[in-house]
This record gives C-alpha cells, structure tokens and sequence, in this order.
C-alpha cells in the first residue's frame, strides 16, 4: 500500500458506517421524546412546560459532558466510550419505562444525555482521522445518521406505543439501543495506525491542512475574537428554532386534530430531509463557500418557520417538514467546517467544543420556553414566532462572519468563509 493510494478494501469506510449506525440508534431514539409527549401527559397530567423540560435538562448534559467524553475518547479509545455510552443509554430508557413522578423523569432522562455525549465525539472524531481527503463527504454521511433515524424511529415508536402502551416501548428501545451500540463499539477503531494503516487520502491534501495548521488559533485566542462569539449565536439560535421543532411538531399537529401516526409521520420526513441536506450542502460548502451554503440553509429554515405558522393541513405539514428538515440537516455538518476555517485546526477540538456547548443551550432553552408559552397561552403560535425571529437574527449574524487571521485581523476579503 502506498501512501497515497488506500487498499481496495480500506477500513475507514467500515467505520464510517459504524458512525452512521451509532447516530442512529442514539439520536433516533433520543428524538422520539416527542412522539412519548403526549402518552406521558395524558398518564400524569404534566404541564408541557414542566415535560419538555426534562428534554432540555438531558441536552445541556449531554453538551457539557461531550468534553469530558472528548477527553476519554483520547485516552481510553471510542470502544470503551462508546460502549458505557450504550450502557447508560439503555439504563435511562429503562428506568425511564418505570417513571412514576417528574423527578424521575428528570433524573431518568439526565441519564440518557449523559449516556447521549458519549455517542457524537468519539464517532465523528473517528471519521476524521480516517479521511483526509474526502472527510467532509464522509462526516457528512456519518452524520446522515442523525436524520435517518429521525426518520426510522418516530414511526416505529409510535406503532409500539399503540400496540403496547409506551413504558413497553421504553423498555423494548432501550434493549436495542445497548444492542446495536455495545456491538458497533467493538469494531470502531480510532484511527488507522491501530491497523497499521494510513488514513485516506493522505498527502494528496496535505498542504491544505497545514496551511489551516500554521493559522490556526489557540482557544484563548479564539474566544478573544468578536468571530467566535458571531459563530455562537448563529448556531445557538438556529438550534433553538430545530429542537423547539422536534420535541413540540407532533403535539402540536395532534392539537390541530391530526392523527398520532400522521404527527409521528411529520417527524419522520424531516429526518429524511436531513439526510438529504447533510449531504447535499456539505458538498454544497466546497462549491460555494461554507457560509454562504449555511446562509442558504438558514433562509430555508425561516421561510418553513413562517409556513408553518399557517399550516393546518397534513399536507403544509409535510411540506414544512422537507424544508425545514433539509435546512436544518444542511447547516449541520457545516458548523465544524466554519469553525475550522475560521479558527484553523490546531486547537479544532476545544474550540470546537465550546461552540458545541453554546449550541446546547439554545436546545436546551427552545423546547422548555415552548412548553411555557403552550401553558400560557394555549397554543404554540408565539412560540413558532419567536423561532422565525432568531431565524432572522441567524441570518444576520452570518453577514459578519469574515476570515481571520492569527492576529485577529481581518484577512484578503477576496477569500470566503
């Protein structure tokens, strides 16, 4: 094997494909929280606000505890951090079939984020050792991962909910979940030295790296430019605007007399729409540029924000839910790929890190204000604004992001982001 020619038969696809499984089964399982809304309401007569909260506390666990589970992956591999990630996973969704009061599915649920930031870092980390050349494409399928299982589970879980009552469901989701998890973790390899292989691709782009190499920031650096703090609020409000959407969609088109399985299906489709836009506009980024394809996917997510203040029909639904599903996959394998080309790759993963966190609090915050605003007012109408309002803030916020260079100055404007 030479070092720029990779065997016919080269590994790094199989774990690519591990990667796209583990963010199926982790993140399809952890968004079917919407579809188990409702049931759970109607046992315990929960407020929304008080629910959707428990999402929200799992997600800002899981944002925190992704750098500890980034630390640990270095150290131990993503074997062993994938596979407790699996464990802790299926314990949460277990204790979670036995809840009985809010605190308990508080603390259940915490325990499924924290189960959550062990599946994301050391999957997608992987990725890239394997790849240099092709690396955006293949993260991008990884990450496909996400949107098909958004895809997958809403409707299987809605079909066992009906059929079995929706502890049994838990119960049945948390056996696959350890399952598929524990036994994709044992292939996983974190790079291709432990096969005494070379990553693919490797030398053919080299001089790309290390040009993001030598430029590139350290964390303190990068936190002291007003750059950072753009790329924050950018993608912390885009994500208040997608989590809102994902815990809330199926309740709220079951209040407007649409059936569960149809809700689910909404769900379901804007998976599916994922999948579709991480691959495209991941491509789309090497063409045009990552900001402007992230500005385009932000666009896209507003003009659904505002349809869907007007749908009342399956079909608006459907039709919010392409858009909306594509924009929303589309942004999200460009986030670390803006962040490496503004920042460079030498501290890539702490401060990759921090913007992750930001990110999280958005996720978290969206769906609990939303439950708030529905017991307030009785209806999800102010909350959907105030998601079409961030859109536009997104939208502006991008306009500002402009190359750096290591001293924090602006760099040849002729160069885009």
């Amino acid at each position: 094997m030479t070092k720029n020619s990779p065997p016919q038969f080269f590994y790094g696809y199989v774990v690519v494909l591990l990667a796209f499984i583990i963010m199926v089964v982790t993140w399809g399982t952890f968004y079917t929280f919407g579809v188990f809304f409702k049931p759970v309401l109607t046992e315990f007569d929960w407020t929304r606000t008080g629910t959707s909260g428990a999402y929200s506390l799992a997600f800002m666990v899981s944002g925190f505890l992704s750098i500890v589970a980034g630390r640990l992956n270095d150290r131990f591999g993503p074997r062993v951090v994938v596979s407790a990630c699996g464990v802790l996973l299926c314990s949460g969704y277990l204790l979670m079939s036995q809840v009985s009061a809010i605190w308990q599915l508080y603390l259940f649920y915490g325990i499924v984020g924290i189960g959550l930031s062990g599946a994301y870092v050391p999957s997608i980390s992987a990725v890239s050792r394997w790849f240099v050349k092709r690396r955006g494409l293949m993260t991008g399928i990884a990450m496909a991962g996400i949107g098909a299982g958004t895809m997958i589970t809403p409707p299987v879980t809605n079909w066992l909910i009906s059929n079995y009552g929706w502890r049994t469901s838990y119960i049945v989701i948390g056996i696959v979940v350890l399952v598929l998890m524990v036994l994709a973790a044992q292939f996983l390899k974190r790079d291709p030295t432990q096969m005494r292989l070379i990553p693919y691709g490797e030398g053919v782009v080299e001089s790309q790296n290390s040009d993001l190499e030598a430029r590139g920031f350290s964390f303190q650096e990068a936190i002291r430019t007003w750059q950072f703090w753009v790329v924050c609020g950018m993608f912390t409000f885009s994500e208040f605007c997608v989590q809102t959407i994902t815990v809330h969609i199926v309740p709220h088109a079951t209040d407007l007399a649409i059936s569960a399985a149809n809700a689910a299906g909404i769900l379901a489709i804007i998976g599916g729409a994922g999948v579709t836009g991480r691959v495209m506009m991941g491509g789309a980024g090497d063409r045009v540029g990552n900001k402007p394809a992230t500005t385009i996917c932000l666009i896209m997510m507003l003009a659904s924000l505002l349809w869907l203040l007007a749908a009342e029909e399956l079909r608006m639904f459907y039709l919010f839910a392409v858009v909306f599903g594509f924009a929303y996959g589309g942004y999200q394998p460009l986030i670390s790929l803006v962040v490496a080309e503004l920042f460079g790759l030498s501290s890539l993963g702490v401060i990759l890190g921090a913007v992750t966190f930001s990110i999280t609090i958005g996720a978290a915050v969206g769906p609990a204000l939303a439950g708030r605003i529905f017991d307030i007012t009785g209806s999800y109408q102010s909350a959907f604004l105030v998601c079409a309002a961030l859109s536009i803030v997104a939208i502006i916020l991008t306009l500002f992001i402009k190359p750096i260079t290591n001293k924090g100055r602006i760099s040849d404007p002729r160069r885009s982001t």
